[in-house]
């Protein structure tokens, strides 16, 4: 019998999920096509959804505006510009890393700073590694597992042939796959020595959650990475990913954050989001500004995006 959970789940098939096959079938179809094709493909597709996600438009661009108050109202607009561009062609990327071969990408991949990866490992200590929700997100985590075994934590999508597909997918090159709701084996695999790869940049409602600075504003944000590191005695490293305009990737781990965790869950968090924060300056039109980070405030108003 398999294991909830696993890759060796049955599919559900039934007459509800039809829809849901047909759009991961075409999907499917569409990893296949060659790079240089998907690329245009996908600056067009994010220049389609600029225009026809009409409120996800707005909240990109008041947060590059909140994020980014330096800026003058045509660069804001360039950013958001480009910012939609990455979106069409990072969710190519999400499709050819689930279903598809990643060889082009390897060509021109630089991979820096495995020795602070290694060196966080020392003595069979687990590594927590931390990132933060590019459009890269799927394909540099693809990319890392060549050169080492993560396991990945993620909320699991409402539409079950959906979390079928894509839970299948990425177990083709992650060592595991848990869900947040999954902390017990989660963290007897960073007890393990285990890698653990996951993103704490989004405003969700499950979680610990404190209000760290990003980007100068209050962000709620969850200690899901102090807890986890004070629990499992793992370490805490920074991966940041990027898609240059040459057409390669690179791939940056940062040595580990030293002594931590500490006692204080916000501080620690606030570094967390600091680190995320340095990541999003080094490739602002990378990022998913479509999240609205902001809508959770201390004064539990949240009109930030009205």
């Amino acid at each position: 019998m398999a294991e909830p959970g696993s890759e060796h789940d049955p599919a559900p098939l039934g007459p509800r999920q039809w829809p849901a096959w047909l759009g991961i079938g075409a999907a499917a179809l569409l990893a296949r096509l060659p790079w240089p094709l998907q690329r245009g493909m996908g600056r067009l597709l994010g220049r389609f959804l600029q225009l026809l996600l009409r409120d996800r438009r707005h909240v990109a661009a008041r947060n590059i505006a909140l994020c980014f108050p330096e800026l003058d109202a045509a660069a804001q607009a360039r950013l958001l510009d480009r910012s939609f561009s990455e979106l069409g062609i990072g969710l190519f990327e999400f499709a050819r890393a689930w279903w598809g071969s990643v060889a082009p990408q390897r060509r021109g991949l630089r991979v820096e700073g495995l020795e602070h990866l290694h060196a966080a490992q020392a003595g069979g200590r687990g590594v927590i590694v931390v990132s933060g929700h590019f459009t890269t997100l799927e394909i540099a985590a693809r990319l890392m597992c060549a050169y080492a075994p993560l396991a990945g934590m993620y909320r699991p999508h409402d539409q079950a042939a959906m979390e079928w597909a894509v839970r299948r997918g990425r177990l083709r090159y992650a060592s595991h796959m848990f869900t947040r709701e999954e902390l017990r084996p989660a963290l007897k695999h960073l007890k393990q020595g285990g890698l653990l790869w996951f993103a704490p940049d989004q405003d969700t409602r499950r979680g610990e959650s404190v209000f760290a600075p990003f980007f100068g504003l209050p962000a709620h944000s969850l200690t899901s990475t102090h807890q986890l590191a004070r629990l499992s005695g793992a370490a805490v490293i920074a991966f940041a990913h990027e898609r240059r305009d040459d057409g390669g990737y690179t791939l940056r781990l940062s040595p580990a954050f030293e002594d931590f965790p500490s006692k204080d869950a916000s501080a620690d968090t606030a570094r967390v989001m600091a680190a995320i924060e340095a990541m999003v300056r080094t490739v602002p039109a990378q990022y998913l500004w479509i999240h609205r980070r902001f809508k959770r405030q201390p004064d539990g108003r949240g009109k930030l995006y009205e």
